[in-house]
């Protein structure tokens, strides 16, 4: 396993992190789950990350329980807060960035981990109806309390980053981290956020580094979407998707096969290496609904793609590459209502 600083902090985690979104007390119960995280385990993982909103709070219960008995100083464990949590989430301040929900959350994350700290505590969207100051006041007094180490973000935009930096600064915490969506197809993060975050000392951790499963390869224009796929699930996988399930996309993904194949790599290894190439990346996100899937994505760890096949992989994509930086704004929620 290949290990990076996380941005410029003394903290180092596995290049291949484990993300438990979609799966754990969702798609995959505890009894697979909990295989899944031995593998990543066996192959030097040492990375987890999840959130309490994943699963309605399961996600950090299974995580936890399959990590129990290991030395927690050994683990690099993330989770994050923002949206409500629970089957029946009624309360006006169950939502946001509130100091309230802040101190609530990291609690509530704590009980379900079965662990006193965490060593990256992540706001999982920016709150616009909350002011910054509130919210990195309550984030500097969890790190003060010993219940997390690091802070970072989900999404935000490079101006938001920048504020929260700077506000960190004067408060005398570390936020050293982003956790944007990247990954050949969906490129929006590099003409701003990768910039600043360079300047910051700020590390990304990246989700859906395989476009949902479509850099697999194992969605083909033309044809039924594959039984089971995260495309046909109705827990939250379809919605994230569908985008790139036009039959353009999907023909562009299949040249990238001939690319995998010269470098002795799967398509997913070839996705995975992609993003691991950005210097800025500090960590690639992989899940797995089977302890295989662990098994293949790791040895995308340490991969360096030659320059020649760069220009390969952009030739095959050309405009089914989403590069438009107004999209990560657009991911912030527009209202508070619950």
């Amino acid at each position: 396993m290949e290990f990076r600083y996380l941005g410029r902090s003394g903290m180092q985690i596995s290049a291949i992190t484990y993300g438990n979104w979609l799966t754990h007390g969702s798609q995959v119960e505890s009894d697979v789950a909990t295989p899944c995280v031995r593998a990543a385990l066996d192959h030097g993982i040492t990375s987890f990350d999840t959130a309490d909103v994943y699963a309605s709070g399961a996600a950090e219960q299974v995580l936890g329980a399959a990590l129990k008995g290991e030395r927690r100083e050994s683990l690099e464990i993330f989770t994050k807060v923002y949206w409500p949590v629970g089957p029946d989430p009624r309360g006006r301040n169950d939502m946001g960035l509130s100091r309230k929900h802040i101190m609530e959350g990291i609690d509530g994350s704590l009980r379900r981990l079965g662990m006193d700290y965490v060593d990256l505590y992540q706001a999982h969207r920016y709150d616009s109806f909350t002011p910054l100051e509130e919210t990195m006041q309550a984030f500097a007094d969890v790190v003060r309390a010993g219940k997390a180490h690091y802070i970072g973000v989900s999404e935000w935009t490079h101006d938001q980053i920048r504020a929260g930096h700077a506000l960190a600064t004067e408060l005398g915490i570390s936020l050293v981290s982003s956790q944007p969506q990247y990954s050949m197809l969906w490129r929006v993060i590099e003409d701003e956020v990768v910039p600043t975050c360079e300047e910051l000392g700020i590390g990304q951790i990246v989700w859906s580094p395989i476009a949902q499963g479509v850099l697999t390869g194992k969605y083909r224009p033309g044809q039924p979407l594959p039984e089971g796929s995260r495309a046909t699930d109705d827990k939250g996988g379809a919605d994230n998707v569908k985008r790139f399930l036009t039959d353009e996309t999907l023909l562009r993904v299949q040249a990238l096969a001939p690319i995998a194949a010269d470098l002795g790599l799967s398509m997913a290894q070839l996705a995975v290496a992609w993003v691991l190439r950005n210097d800025n990346v500090s960590a690639a996100l992989i899940g797995a609904s089977r302890p295989e899937q662990v098994a293949e994505n790791v040895q995308a760890a340490g991969v360096r793609i030659p320059d020649d096949a760069m220009a390969r992989i952009d030739e095959a994509l050309d405009d089914a590459v989403t590069r438009d930086p107004a999209l990560v704004a657009r991911s912030t929620p527009s209202r508070r209502a619950i």
